[in-house]
């Protein structure tokens, strides 16, 4: 298989494409300045560029998408609009996306970053990821999956017998190894297609 893997040099990107390597498959790791990943094709290319997301599309069975909203406090309507943008672009295979924690939910219903605790650092970027959530919800035509992690998330063993929810967060830690073989089992073998889940050690 195919893969491209935006954000390849990020916690939780580069070991989706370390896994994907891993197991054989051959992996495009697009980050802005071209990083050399091993046992990858670098390319250097930012995802506001749709022309080249659109090449990059078309020429991989999958595309991931594994970039989180800004953290330096800048304002995070582009990074929005860019998923609206994306969720609306037909592409030939498959899109997944790395999602965020903070728009899971309890079992009333209520997002994580809605909850009373939820911590005020993670606010503006959990919001962003609700709606972009919302704008692959809303999509049409477009084979695409988000996976999001446990509300912890860190380095840590890898895992492959680990535990998957829907909407609600499937336990309360991920190491992002495991988080990548969920992510490149799902890539292997849809089960969540048009969904977001959730996955935990």
């Amino acid at each position: 298989m195919k893969i491209a893997v935006y954000g390849a040099t990020g916690m939780i990107g580069s070991r989706i494409a370390a896994e994907a390597v891993s197991r054989g498959h051959e992996v495009t790791a697009i980050t802005r300045g071209g990083t050399e990943v091993p046992g990858a094709t670098a390319l250097a290319a930012d995802l506001s560029d749709l022309s080249t997301y659109a090449s990059v599309a078309a020429a991989n069975d999958a595309v991931v998408l594994s970039i989180p909203s800004p953290r330096d406090g800048s304002d995070h309507d582009d990074f929005r609009e860019l998923h609206d943008e994306i969720s609306e672009t037909a592409i030939p295979g498959r899109l997944f996306v790395v999602g965020g924690a903070g728009a899971t939910q309890t079992p009333d219903g209520t997002m994580l970053k809605d909850t009373e605790g939820f911590p005020a650092m993670y606010k503006a970027e959990a919001d962003t990821f609700a709606a972009v959530l919302l704008s692959y919800q809303s999509s049409s035509g477009l084979d695409w999956t988000m996976l999001a992690p446990a509300p912890e998330i860190a380095p840590g063993e890898r895992v492959a017998d680990y535990k998957l929810g829907s909407n609600q967060p499937a336990g309360d830690f991920v190491s992002a190894e495991t988080f990548a073989v969920a992510a490149v089992d799902e890539l292997e073998n849809p089960k969540h297609r048009e969904q977001r889940f959730t996955v935990a050690n």
